[in-house]
This record gives C-alpha cells, sequence and structure tokens, in this order.
C-alpha cells in the first residue's frame, strides 16, 4: 500500500499537469481563433467586427440614427475591402473608447484618435489616416457678446504699449530736467526756485512733464534754457503725434485679434476641451484653467455662452465647426501647433493591423482616400 507522502506528491504531479494542459489548450484556442480571422479575411470569409467610435464632426457625424463622416466612410471602404460587416459602438468619449478596445469590447477603434507614445505602450496603430493637430477656436464678431467698458479701460492702462511708452517719457523727462536745472538754478530770476538737488530737480522735471504733453507755461530765463526749450516743445509735438499713433494702432489690432490670438495667451485663461484628449493634458501643461467636456457640442456652446475664453482641440474638427455650425459665432486663431497624427486603434498583438494597413495603403494607390478626403476637408 503506498504510503501518504508518495499520494500527497502524485496528486501534486497531476494537478500540475492538468493545469499545463488547460493552459495549452487555452493558448491553442485563442491561436486557433485569430488564425481564423486571418483566415477567413485573406480567403474572403464574413466576420463582423466591433468598432468603437466617439461622435466628434467632421471625422464621425450621427444623423437620425446613421452614422456619418470622414473616419466612419474610411472604415467602410477598410472593411469592404477586408470582406467584414461592422457593428459600431458609440463611446462618449476617446477615454471610454480606448477602455473599450483594451478590454476587448471593441475589435478596434476609429475617430479622430492621436496617435501618442503613452498610447502606442498600451495599443497597436495603424498607418496615420490623417495628419492633424490642436488650434484655438475664440467667439467670432456674430457672437452675443456685451462690451465691458470698464475691462477695456484697464486693460489699456496696463497694456504694454503703454508701459513702454510711459518709460520712454520718464527718459526724456529726465534729460532736458537736468539741463534746465544746471543753467537755472543760479539765474536771479531763473524758474528753478532752489539751488540744491533736492527739491531743484523736480521743478525742473514738473517743467519738462508739463512742455512735453502740452506747452510750457513759463519761459526759462537763461539763453541756453530757452535753446532747449524751444527745441523741447517741438520735441513734445513729435512725442505726443507718434504716441497717439501707436496707441491707437495697438488697440486697433487689439480689437480685430482679441485677448487670445496664440498659444502663450491661454496661461490663466478658462479654456475648454474634451474629456481625456491630448488637448487636456496640453493645456495643463501649458497652465491654463482647464474645463474639460463630454461632448463637442456641448464645448461649442460653453464658448458662445462666455463660460470659456477659448476652445483647444483638433484641428480638422475646429475648421469644420468654424465653416458650418459657428460661421460668424466662432473663429480660429493662430496657426495649427502640437501636431499630430490620427490612427485606428487596436489591442496590442491584433492581427486585423496588418490587415488594415494593406488595405488602407490600397485606399491610397487608387485614389479612394484621396475622394473621402476632398468630399469632407475639400481640396489641399
Amino acid at each position: 500500500m503506498p504510503r501518504p507522502d508518495l499520494l500527497g506528491r502524485l496528486r501534486a504531479s497531476g494537478v500540475r499537469l492538468l493545469d499545463a494542459l488547460a493552459a495549452r489548450i487555452a493558448r491553442g484556442l485563442v491561436l486557433v481563433l485569430l488564425t481564423c480571422i486571418t483566415w477567413s479575411m485573406a480567403e474572403g470569409g464574413t466576420t463582423r467586427l466591433k468598432v468603437a467610435t466617439r461622435i466628434v464632426p467632421p471625422m464621425v457625424i450621427e444623423k437620425n440614427g446613421t452614422l456619418s463622416g470622414f473616419s466612419i466612410e474610411l472604415w467602410n471602404s477598410i472593411g469592404g475591402r477586408l470582406n467584414c460587416e461592422t457593428e459600431y459602438v458609440v463611446m462618449p468619449d476617446v477615454g471610454e473608447l480606448l477602455d473599450a478596445v483594451e478590454h476587448g469590447r471593441a475589435d478596434l477603434a476609429i475617430a479622430a484618435i492621436s496617435i501618442t507614445s503613452d498610447r502606442e505602450n498600451r495599443f497597436d496603430f495603424s498607418q496615420p489616416i490623417m495628419n492633424s493637430g490642436l488650434q484655438i477656436l475664440v467667439r467670432g464678431t456674430a457672437a452675443n457678446v456685451e462690451p465691458n467698458p470698464l475691462r477695456e479701460l484697464m486693460q489699456l492702462f496696463f497694456s504694454r504699449t503703454l508701459l513702454v511708452w510711459l518709460g520712454i517719457a520718464l527718459l526724456l523727462i529726465l534729460i532736458p530736467a537736468h539741463l534746465i536745472f544746471l543753467v537755472e538754478r543760479h539765474h536771479r530770476n531763473g524758474i528753478i526756485p532752489s539751488t540744491k538737488y533736492f527739491p531743484g530737480i523736480f521743478h525742473a522735471m514738473f517743467w519738462a512733464a508739463g512742455t512735453l504733453a502740452t506747452q510750457a507755461d513759463q519761459m526759462p530765463r537763461h539763453w541756453v534754457a530757452r535753446i532747449v526749450a524751444v527745441l523741447w516743445m517741438f520735441t513734445g509735438v513729435v512725442f505726443v503725434a507718434f504716441y497717439t499713433a501707436q496707441l491707437t494702432a495697438s488697440l486697433t489690432v487689439q480689437q480685430i485679434k482679441g485677448p487670445i490670438n496664440g498659444p502663450r495667451d491661454l496661461v490663466g485663461k478658462p479654456v475648454g476641451t474634451t474629456r481625456g484628449s491630448t488637448a487636456a493634458v496640453y493645456l495643463n501643461e501649458a497652465k491654463a484653467q482647464v474645463l474639460e467636456f463630454e461632448k463637442v457640442d456641448d464645448l461649442f456652446n460653453a464658448l458662445l455662452n462666455q463660460e470659456i475664453d477659448a476652445v483647444v482641440f483638433d484641428a480638422p474638427v475646429l475648421h469644420y465647426y468654424e465653416t458650418h455650425d459657428g460661421r460668424g459665432l466662432a473663429k480660429i486663431v493662430g496657426a495649427v501647433f502640437h501636431k499630430e497624427d490620427y490612427g485606428i486603434v487596436f489591442p496590442t498583438g491584433s492581427p486585423l493591423r496588418k490587415h488594415v494597413n494593406e488595405a488602407l495603403l490600397a485606399l491610397r494607390e487608387n485614389d479612394t482616400y484621396q475622394r473621402i478626403y476632398e468630399e469632407w476637408f475639400g481640396k489641399r
């Protein structure tokens, strides 16, 4: 009769053998499944794929329960070449979309999905389907924006232009003030009542400032000081003319361009974008006051309702809104920055990636891709 310790070892060995056999069977089933998918695509069989997407015009548009847009038409063309049926699964934002692919609720995802290094660590991407980047959208002249005279006046007082000109004026005042002080303080009827530097220099500076801004209230007595006074009055006329022209030009440009004209102007401003997007990451790094919205439509409505000062999002999406629903209400400012590429997302190691890339290359070669692009974005 076997000893108890021998029976225990036999049972443990049997359990290990069963575990190893079960693992091999599971790996085999996975390989068979992937092989069947690959074989069915290669041999013309029909495969049903779940494709995650999100509503982000013009990449994906939903109207009366039907999806359209650049990404949808492009995938339909790819799916036609792969001879597969598509079941679209609409997600609220890019975070949910990527989560669906990562946890097997979708076979792939296509929309406005930027290829980033962090996402490359979690997923596989197709070849780029579009070049993109971020841009800034602000309210347009037709938007219902009430002017704020007090705010505009304060902006004028603390503008860089005014501070620069005040610095120049101070420098110009100090030079003639010292000349007048040196030659007038010893004159019997001079305009400087004290021979001491303080307070004599203050009287000279007051005279120089008054002459620069308007006209001298009294003329110096010394002949050298009078020559300085005449030259200084002429300088004052030129200075006021140049300052007025510069201030008018600055105010005009500010009215045309607005307070936000590029990425540097976003610091400290309330700026909106969608939740989980690359734009949200960029805005946090740029130290803007970031407000994240679930839907793109909510984002645009927040801009028009003055809840935010600007929208930072993908350039193709902003251009589409500017020329369609937002015509006259919003405008794009500045050039494209933080350039990115859109791609189709797959789980790591997916066999679909190779076939999708092959189909995508074929669509580029036969000009199908170009036709779809021009349909939604016009000719490049």
